[in-house]
C-alpha cells in the first residue's frame, strides 16, 4: 500500500512528481487549522513550508502520520516535542537552499553599504542628489558571522573575496574548523564590538531568541551595519529599530520577521533598514533543489530506510549507514530477545562497545538497540527510531554506554545488559567480516543464538536424556527444528539449548516442555 502524503504548501512541481512516483499525493494549500485537523488523520506523511502551522493539536489528531517534511530549513513552525512524542519524524532540508540564502544575504549586504533601494526610490520620484546616498565600501573592513552553519559559512568564503576581515561566533565549531575556513573565531562580544558588518546565521531557539538586543547594540561600533536573513527574533526588532532611529548603528537589512507579514513592525517606518519578504530562498533552483531533497526523503522513509536530515533523530548518512547497518540489525535484535528474556521492570539499560564498533557513531545502534529492546515488551510498532530514547527515559530506565578495546577475540563486540531487582541478565553479540549477525553469548554461556526466526530457549540439567524427550514434545506438536545449540559453562553444571523451530510454540506445548525432568526453563521468543 502506497503511502499517503499531504502537501499543504506551494511546492516545486518537480518535487509534487517525485512524490507522485513512490506515493499517493494530495496537494491542498492554505487550510486553515481547523481544516488541517480534520483532514491530517488520512495522511501517512505531511510535506510543509514556512505556511502551515502543525500544532500539537494537529499532531493529536495526526493518527497514521510517520513523517512531517519541511522544505527548508526552519522547523519552528512544527511543535517537534509533541511530534517526538508520538514517534513522528520531523525532517528539513538544509542544504538545498543554502546557496541561494548566502547570496541573499550578500546582496541585502552591498545594497545596504551602498544604499541602492534608497537611491532607487529617490531617482524614480525625479531625484538626483548623489551626496544623499554615500556608501561604504567592503575593503578592508570587518565583517562579524554570528553562526557558522551552511549559510554562515558561504557567506564567509564569498565576503573574503571584498578583502574583509572575518570574525565569527559559533561555539559548535572548532579552532582547526575556523583556520581551515580562513577566519578567526571569537566570543560574541567581541564579534558585535568589532564588526563594521555583522549579519546572523542561527536557528531560532531559546538560547537564540533576542540574542541581540538593546544591551548589544550599544557595544557596537558606531556607523555599524546589520543583517539577518536567518530568522525573526535573532534580533529584537524594537531594539533594532531603536538602534537605527537614534544612530547607535548605521542601518540594516532585514528579510526575516517574528511575525509575518510583518504588519506594523517598526522595522517598516525606517528609512535606513531596508526590508524583503522572507526572499532568502525564493530563487528557482532553491525551490527545486529543497522540494526534490524532501521528496526524496519521505520516499526513503516509504521504503523503510532511515531520512539524512531528521531534526529529532541522529543524522545518518548513506555512507554511514552502510557501514553501521549490520550493527543496528545486531542491536535491535540483542534488545528485542533480551526484552522478552527478562521483561517488564529492569532499572537500568547498559550497552558496551568493544573493537572496532567503538570507533564508529555508536549512536544509531544504541536507538537500534532500545527500539528492539521496547518494541519486544510494548508491541511491534509502538516504538520507533524517534522515540526510542525519549520512551525509556519516561519509564525512569536509566541508560548507560561505554567503549573497551578489548572484544573477547572477536574484531568487535557489542554487550547489552539489563539489571532488574539486582540482578543483571547480558547479552553480546558481533558482525563478521561479510557483515552476519551473530548472538555469541547469553550471561555465562558462550553459545550461538541466531538473530532472526523463532526460538525455543532453555536452561537443563546437564546428564543425558533431556535433550530427546524436549525434541519429542515439539516433535509431538508438530514444531518443526531447524537447527540446535546446547552449550555448557561446565560439566555438570546446567547448559543452554536453543532451538530454532520454523513457527511460534503455543503455551500449551511449552507447558509440556517445562515438564520434562531436568527442563530447569524455557521461553518461546520471536525475532
Amino acid at each position: 500500500m502506497l503511502m499517503k502524503v499531504l502537501v499543504s504548501d506551494s511546492l516545486a512541481e518537480e518535487g509534487v512528481k517525485r512524490l507522485e512516483s513512490g506515493a499517493d499525493v494530495d496537494v491542498i494549500t492554505n487550510l486553515s487549522p481547523e481544516e488541517l485537523i480534520q483532514k491530517i488523520g488520512e495522511y501517512d506523511a505531511l510535506v510543509i513550508r514556512s505556511g502551515t502551522k502543525v500544532t500539537a493539536d494537529v499532531i493529536k489528531a495526526a493518527d497514521r502520520l510517520k513523517v512531517i517534511g519541511r522544505a527548508g530549513v526552519g522547523i519552528d513552525n512544527v511543535d517537534v516535542e509533541a511530534a517526538t512524542k508520538k514517534g513522528i519524524i520531523v525532517l528539513n532540508t538544509p542544504g538545498g537552499n543554502t546557496i541561494s540564502a548566502a547570496e541573499h544575504t550578500i546582496a541585502m549586504m552591498l545594497a545596504l553599504a551602498r544604499n541602492i533601494p534608497q537611491a532607487n526610490a529617490a531617482l524614480h520620484k525625479g531625484e538626483w542628489n548623489r551626496k544623499k546616498y554615500t556608501g561604504v565600501e567592503f575593503f578592508n573592513k570587518t565583517l562579524g558571522i554570528v553562526g557558522l552553519g551552511r549559510v554562515g559559512a558561504e557567506v564567509a568564503t564569498r565576503m573574503k573575496s571584498f578583502g574583509m576581515q572575518i570574525i565569527a561566533f559559533d561555539p559548535f565549531v572548532s579552532e582547526e574548523r575556523a583556520q581551515q575556513m580562513g577566519l578567526t573565531l571569537a566570543p560574541l562580544e567581541t564579534v558585535l564590538r568589532e564588526g563594521d558588518f555583522i549579519t546572523v546565521h542561527t536557528p531560532l531557539t531559546n538560547e537564540t531568541r533576542n540574542l541581540i538586543d538593546e544591551d548589544e547594540f550599544k557595544i557596537m561600533k558606531k556607523g555599524c551595519r546589520i543583517v539577518n536573513c536567518a530568522r525573526g527574533g535573532i534580533i529584537n526588532e524594537a531594539a533594532l529599530a531603536k538602534a537605527v532611529a537614534d544612530g547607535t548603528i548605521a542601518g540594516a537589512a532585514v528579510d526575516v520577521f517574528t511575525k509575518e507579514p510583518p504588519t506594523g513592525n517598526p522595522l517598516l517606518e525606517q528609512d535606513k533598514i531596508i526590508t524583503t519578504p522572507h526572499l532568502g530562498a525564493s530563487t528557482a533552483e532553491a525551490q527545486v533543489n529543497v522540494a526534490l531533497a524532501v521528496a526524496d526523503q519521505i520516499l526513503t522513509i516509504a521504503k523503510g530506510g532511515l531520512p539524512t536530515n531528521a531534526i529529532n533523530m541522529p543524522a545518518i548518512s548513506p555512507e554511514t549507514l552502510a557501514v553501521m547497518e549490520p550493527y543496528m540489525i545486531l542491536a535491535e535484535r540483542m534488545g528485542a530477545l533480551l526484552g522478552q528474556l527478562v521483561g517488564t521492570g529492569f532499572e537500568s539499560m547498559e550497552l558496551i562497545y568493544s573493537g572496532s564498533v567503538a570507533e564508529k557513531d555508536i549512536r544509531p545502534v544504541t536507538i537500534s538497540a532500545i527500539k528492539g529492546l521496547l518494541g519486544s515488551l510494548m508491541g511491534v510498532g509502538s516504538v520507533n527510531f524517534v522515540n526510542a530514547q525519549r520512551t525509556l527515559k519516561e519509564m525512569g530506565v536509566k541508560l548507560l554506554e561505554g567503549k573497551t578495546e578489548s572484544a573477547n577475540g572477536y574484531s568487535n563486540v557489542i554487550t547489552m545488559k539489563l539489571t532488574k531487582n539486582g540482578a543483571t541478565s547480558m547479552l553480546q553479540g558481533t558482525v563478521s567480516g561479510n557483515k552476519e549477525t551473530r548472538i555469541v553469548q547469553l550471561d555465562d554461556y558462550k553459545t550461538h543464538i541466531p538473530t532472526e526466526g523463532d526460538m525455543v530457549i532453555a536452561v537443563i540439567e546437564d546428564k543425558p536424556n533431556i535433550i530427546g524427550p524436549c525434541c519429542v514434545v515439539l516433535g509431538e506438536g508438530e514444531i518443526n527444528i531447524g537447527s540446535m545449540h546446547v552449550g555448557r559453562i561446565d560439566a555438570g553444571k546446567p547448559q543452554l539449548m536453543v532451538l530454532s523451530v520454523d513457527h511460534m510454540v503455543s503455551d500449551d506445548i511449552m507447558k509440556k516442555l517445562l515438564e520434562v525432568p531436568g527442563v530447569t526453563s524455557a521461553k518461546m521468543v520471536e525475532l
